[in-house]
């Protein structure tokens, strides 16, 4: 999973060719099943469990039947995604690989023990530790479940009957069947996490199967054709499930079910850890994947759109209020594919969900994704989510070149999936109880409920007063879903569409005024504000007002025509260009004009300010505030005190180490001089020529030998120490355009990098100093920059209002400093701001 395009475009171009990733082109878009298909499957035999196995979930909360099975479905349900993230170690180069995620063999950096600190993953209750290898499972070290628990109920497989293809059901050896097992799979000992009997481990595999080997020998398991004996499949919840705020655990490593939350986000996952688990910073893909910080994550990490950009893990809170705030600003219009979405009203008569959408084309949504490009309604959005993680990944790989890119993408179609794929028809069937769970279960976790938490509010009434005034004036009009009833600009209808900036400027313009800020201070004062309030606004913000990385606003998988194209709206993709950001060189901090693209991106939608003590660090990417890795009451209000701080003091947030004061902020530089090495086993050579491998290998070497070792590796670098990481990153590989002369300038610059790449970089001796590294590689700044889809590289800057340094507009863009100037707050001001954010 870990985006392999960003080694660098060039790069990536140049191995795709050659990836077996990528070599099977056989396979045509619309006419491949999935295995459940194959097998003879309906989705109607794939129903959820109703078993109440996750009751003390959740703090608690009493749910209906169909609430429960909606809970199941986030924590166990798969889709058949393990084909997916089988697929996913090869296409990494073997640099991930969940089955040894969920082992405990000695040569790994973790075991169920070390995993809470290494990882950040959650251990599931009533295992323990293997204490050697299984002979029960092919010889691997994986957690045993506790003989004092209960069975799992969802591997049981005569309720739950798994898919019976290929070798599943079948004798692979002397006395040894492998098992069909159940559909949800078996539990690993990590939530969301489930493992599968793998239908290609046959007679043949079973005999090289060495588990010795694949935990110790390089070679051995680097070997693409390695046919594991298990594959591991992945629920939503492996991204959301986490410590719950108000019960935390005592000790993370050992959770109990009552401690744990199924919506509030994987904040502490260590997603550089986990999907280069070698962890060598040696190597450039592990250089890449440290910029995710804890709990942050590229969800366009495989369909990759050649942008590095890491997103916090949706904590989601308050359902129903949010639905509320999408009925007064959500309103979108849908075409084509997007109409095939279903909606709420497809599962109930009940006037208070059907409200949300209108035939024939009309939706009232809420933005779940960070630039709010997931426009279609709830149940979309959360379909959406089962296609990343890997759902009929038969069709999906098809549109693109997972990982290593090179290839145009195309949309994945909804109607070809409800055509072609019983799982997905199956968890369309089931996302209308998932959102019924959210809607009982994701309520508000208060400072004042947890352990320990009163000792960190105010009694001062004058402080909360004075707190509540400023937020009224400050920070209301963009987090909070209670505003006056008549507010100029974006209502009735949220001017979706075209016309969606001059809308939104009117209402920012609108909030300066004083009746807005008296009408707001009177609502902020009543003692129900807090009730029912979403605390967002759920609009997208111009990233000229926002100054914020703009990265993710750049994001490109839901424009028309790319990947996401049937699950954004209409009107996302007819959203007006925000006009002209600022960026910063960096290498030497000058600042540069960026026009920022039209037809949906630019934008990112407000966050929800629910439970924001709990949610620190801060901004999008996790990058304001430190990491405590202790889910405490304690270790939260540290963090929490300490990223609000650099939140509305900038001056104390953490700056570039070679710029310093002359950038924004921090920019994510390479800490070792590194390499993008592939080994040579993934590099694919057609078969009626396989017997040459060899000689090619020689031959490889011998044009590019600082780029081909003999024995096939692939060694791109030396990169120096100290290099952007998404100077290389965000490269683009295609010209992504219609327009011939773009397409011909942007193949000029592509073969002017790759040719000073070929001549300055590649040639270099292993033991080349440090300084003619860095000169060698300076010549590829220009050419690197003008291929760069997001030039961005400062990722905590940004989010200044009510500081001095949003009136700070020296050498930005006029349409940034439109929104200049506004009051800055006090010391005093921003303390009680602090105070009263806390009973949030």
């Amino acid at each position: 999973m870990a985006r392999l395009s960003s080694l660098g475009g060039a790069a990536a171009l140049l191995l795709s060719m050659m990836l077996l990733t990528s070599c099977d082109s056989s396979p045509q878009s619309g006419h491949v099943l999935d295995e459940a298909k194959l097998a003879g499957r309906q989705a109607a035999t794939f129903p959820q469990a109703d078993e109440d196995y996750f009751r003390d979930m959740d703090n608690g909360v009493a749910l209906t039947p169909d609430e429960v099975k909606g809970r199941n479905m986030w924590v166990v349900w798969t889709g058949g995604n393990d084909r997916f993230w089988d697929t996913m170690t090869t296409a990494t180069f073997g640099g991930f690989d969940l089955l040894k995620i969920i082992s405990s063999h000695p040569s790994l950096k973790s075991d169920r023990e070390s995993r809470w600190s290494w990882l950040g993953l959650v251990n599931e209750p009533c295992f323990d530790k293997a204490a050697g290898p299984d002979p029960n499972r092919f010889g691997l070290w994986l957690d045993v479940r506790s003989k004092n628990c209960p069975a799992d109920p969802f591997e049981n497989e005569k309720k739950y009957p798994g898919v019976a293809i290929g070798a599943r059901g079948k004798q692979i050896a002397k006395d040894v069947t492998l098992p069909v097992g159940s559909y949800f799979g078996y539990a690993t000992g990590i939530v969301g996490l489930r493992l599968f009997p793998n239908p290609d481990f046959d007679e043949s595999a079973a005999k090289n199967w060495d588990a010795e080997k694949y935990y110790t020998d390089e070679k051995y398991y680097n070997d693409p054709k390695l046919v594991r004996p298990y594959r591991v499949g992945m629920s939503c919840g492996f991204c959301h499930v986490g410590p719950s705020p108000i019960h935390p655990p005592a000790d993370p490593r050992h959770p109990q079910w009552a401690e744990l939350n199924s919506t509030v986000g994987a904040q502490y996952m260590w997603v550089d850890r986990l999907f280069i688990y070698g962890a060598d910073p040696k190597n450039f893909m592990y250089q890449l994947v440290k910029t995710y910080r804890p709990g942050a994550m590229d969800t366009s990490l495989v369909s990759t759109d050649y942008i590095n950009n890491p997103r916090t893990m949706n904590a989601f809170y308050s359902l129903l209020p949010r639905l509320g705030v999408a009925k007064r600003w959500g309103k979108e219009t849908l075409a084509g594919g997007e109409l095939n979405n279903k909606q709420l009203n497809d599962y109930s008569s009940a006037p208070a969900l059907t409200q949300f959408f209108e035939k024939p084309d009309t939706v009232w949504t809420p933005h779940v994704l960070k630039d709010g490009s997931d426009a279609v309604g709830a149940l979309g959005a959360l379909n959406r989510v089962y296609l990343n993680i890997g759902l009929f990944s038969e069709e999906w790989l098809l549109h693109f070149n997972p990982v290593a890119g090179g290839k145009p993408i195309t949309p994945i179609e909804i109607a070809v999936a409800e055509k072609n794929s019983a799982y997905w028809q199956a968890t369309e069937a089931g996302t209308f109880d998932m959102a019924q769970f959210f809607l009982k279960a994701g309520q508000p976790d208060h400072l004042k409920d947890a352990p320990g938490g009163d000792k960190y509010l105010t009694a001062d009434a004058a402080t909360l007063a004075r707190g509540k005034t400023v937020f009224a004036e400050t920070c209301a009009r963009c987090h909070s879903s209670k505003l006056p009833e008549k507010v100029a600009g974006l209502d009735p209808s949220g001017c979706a569409g075209p016309d969606y900036l001059a809308c939104w400027k009117r209402y920012w313009n609108y909030t300066k005024t004083d009746e807005f800020k008296s009408e707001m201070r009177k609502i902020v004062s009543a003692p129900d504000f807090l009730d029912g309030n979403y605390l967002s606004t759920d609009v997208r913000i111009p990233a000229t007002l926002l100054r914020t990385n703009a990265c993710s606003p750049l994001a490109t998988n839901a424009l028309g025509g790319n990947i996401w194209d049937n699950f954004s709206s209409k009107s996302y993709k007819e959203l007006p260009s925000i006009g002209t950001i600022t960026v910063q060189d960096p290498f030497t901090g000058e600042l540069k004009p960026y026009k920022m693209p039209a037809n949906g991106r630019g934008y990112t939608r407000v966050p929800s300010l629910i439970s924001i003590w709990s949610t620190a660090p801060f901004l999008l990417n996790n990058s304001l505030g430190p990491f405590d890795e202790s889910p405490s009451v304690d270790a939260r209000m540290n963090v929490f005190q300490a990223s609000i701080e650099q939140l509305l003091w900038p001056e104390k947030r953490e700056r570039d180490k070679l710029l310093g004061d002359k950038a924004a902020g921090a920019i994510d530089r390479t800490t070792a001089r590194s390499w993008i090495n592939i080994p040579g086993g993934y590099i694919a050579v057609p078969e009626p020529f396989d017997q040459l491998q060899s000689a090619l290998h020689r031959t490889l070497h011998r044009w590019l030998p600082g780029l081909f070792a003999t024995g096939g590796e692939v060694t791109l670098g030396p990169i120096p120490k100290g290099t952007p990481v998404n100077l290389l990153a965000n490269i683009r590989v295609l010209a992504e355009t219609d327009d011939p002369a773009q397409k011909v300038r942007h193949d000029a610059d592509l073969l002017d990098f790759v040719l000073k790449l070929k001549a300055d970089v590649l040639p270099l001796p292993a033991d080349v100093s440090d300084d003619e590294l860095q000169q060698k590689f300076a010549n590829l700044k220009e050419p690197m920059l003008r291929l760069s889809k997001c030039p961005d590289f400062v990722v905590n800057r940004g989010h200044y209002f009510g500081t001095a340094e949003f009136n700070n507009v020296e050498g930005l863009s006029d349409d940034e400093k439109s929104f200049a100037p506004e009051p800055a707050l006090s010391d005093d001001d921003k303390r009680a701001l602090i105070e009263f954010l806390k009973t949030f």
